[in-house]
């Protein structure tokens, strides 16, 4: 199996994404492809989410986290990375990552260094449009849970990352209008949607270093 040292970071930065291609592996079916002119015609709300990579036991992880059951929120009780929507105040969206990285999962911002940008992807149920970063953290970080935006943090393993199916599971959802979608299945938490999409682009960056 492969395995990465500490050299993993400088090999992210590096590494070739695929976008689109990756995406559409765990893509749900019934998701149309816009362009970025079309996108741009629905005045989508613009947010950033986080891969936060760390050591633990010389491996590394990532944090999920399940959001806060809230009746507003069409990702309510879902799988997520750490993020959220840009804010006004917010320097760049890397800035928007770092910052709700640090709300949610308790990391002080200033340990959390951008290593790249992933990219974009639009979801059309709540209308964001989200950029996605690679960070990294110092080992062993000591996670706070933000009570009002996650229940519940889930660590992440990169050897899970590498081992991503090209032919995922597919299963019916509660809020996968009754037709079967790609899903994660990692010890019973399912991870779908946007969160999948992302996280197979991410694999499949790692499997091409």
């Amino acid at each position: 199996m492969k395995t990465f040292g500490r050299d993993l970071l400088t090999k992210i930065q590096q590494a070739k994404l695929q976008g689109e291609a990756a995406h559409e592996i765990y893509s749900p079916p019934y998701r149309p492809l816009y362009s970025y002119d079309e996108i741009l015609t629905k005045n989508p709300k613009f947010a950033a989410v986080n891969i936060l990579l760390y050591l633990k036991n010389n491996e590394w992880y990532l944090p999920l986290i399940v959001r806060s059951e809230n009746e507003r929120d069409r990702h309510s009780g879902q799988i997520s990375l750490p993020g959220g929507k840009k804010e006004d105040f917010d320097a760049d969206f890397g800035a928007t990552a770092k910052r709700e990285t640090s709300e949610e999962v308790g990391i002080e911002e200033h340990y959390i260094r951008i290593i790249r940008e992933l990219s974009p992807i639009y979801i059309p149920p709540s209308n964001f449009y989200v950029k996605a970063f690679v960070s990294y953290t110092r080992k062993n970080p000591e996670f706070i849970l933000q009570q009002s935006e996650a229940v519940e943090l889930i660590e992440f393993p990169i050897s899970s990352i590498l081992n991503l199916d090209n032919e995922p599971e597919m299963r019916i959802l509660p809020s996968s209008r009754g037709v079967k979608v790609p899903v994660i299945d990692f010890h019973g938490y399912i991870i779908w949607g946007a969160t999948s999409m992302i996280l197979s682009e991410f694999s499949q960056l790692l499997k091409n270093l």
